[in-house]
């Protein structure tokens, strides 16, 4: 676990995870290093059988484990255009065999490839799959923590147990928090590519989050989730018919430049923006 002289007076030790493809450019990856707890290796997929979609990380893996950094293998259900699939991740739920298989291979693979531990990032999740879910995880916990290995979950932002929607509802935070070693809020992505232009984590709606999330998971157990990217909104937005480009931060920030742009800052969110008019 990274420490700092500064923090470590002040507040104690922290866990600082990153969630990254095998691509990420080398120079980024080795950056960041100093300040990793675990990386998380973005990610694995599998068979409605089971079995594991293979991840070719062994680059990456070399960088993080040169650092003294553990990596954490990634599990989501994800289909051949890269969406999140409730009904793969349903089929396997719903199939004990398959859900063994799944677990099996996990462990094979953790130690095969000297893992830390597995994260699991099952999003849009149908809500009568929610127990099992949480069932899943637990049984991967008692499997793997006797051998010495880690597993966490990754939380869709709530604000109440029967919150509606598509994303909500498949995540029970108590239950989760109590079988997981560590959680992290998905704290973000309040603006996204298809909503309207608005700060990606503003403070607010992170706070009720956690406010939440306290009142259901050991804090001991939580992760805060913190956006590194931004998105370009064309206005005027259209409902339906505007899609927000992707930028990550030096992206963002170098367009700014380019355009002469003023970066400015809005109280109310805690988050930078700007506007621009192209050519």
């Amino acid at each position: 676990m990274p420490w700092y002289d500064i923090r470590a007076s002040q507040y104690g030790s922290i866990i600082v995870i990153g969630y990254a493809y095998p691509f990420i450019n080398q120079g980024v990856l080795e950056s960041w290093m100093p300040d990793l707890t675990y990386y998380y290796s973005f990610s694995y997929g599998f068979t409605p059988e089971g079995d594991l979609v293979p991840l070719n990380d062994e680059r990456a893996l070399g960088i993080v484990r040169a650092h003294d950094v553990q990596p954490v293998m990634v599990m989501t259900p994800l289909d051949e255009e890269g969406n999140f699939s409730n009904e793969l991740a349903s089929r396997v739920l719903n199939n004990p065999a398959a859900r063994d298989r799944l677990i099996t291979n996990i462990l094979a693979e953790m130690e095969r490839k000297d893992y830390y531990g597995v994260d699991y990032d099952f999003e849009f999740l149908n809500r009568e799959d929610r127990d099992l879910y949480t069932g899943l995880i637990a049984e991967t916990a008692a499997r793997a923590n006797p051998l010495g290995y880690i597993v966490t979950a990754a939380l869709v932002p709530k604000t109440s147990a029967d919150q509606p929607g598509l994303l909500y509802g498949g995540h029970d935070y108590a239950g989760i928090g109590s079988v997981a070693d560590l959680v992290m809020l998905m704290t973000y992505e309040w603006g996204y590519t298809y909503g309207p232009p608005m700060a990606v984590a503003p403070i607010d709606g992170v706070r009720r989050v956690l406010d939440y999330a306290v009142t259901e998971i050991p804090r001991s157990k939580i992760l805060l989730g913190i956006p590194n990217y931004g998105y370009d909104w064309t206005l005027p937005y259209v409902r339906g018919e505007s899609v927000a480009e992707n930028l990550s931060i030096p992206e963002a920030t170098a367009r700014a430049q380019q355009v002469g742009a003023e970066i400015q800052f809005d109280e109310t969110s805690q988050s930078p923006f700007y506007e621009y008019t192209d050519e």
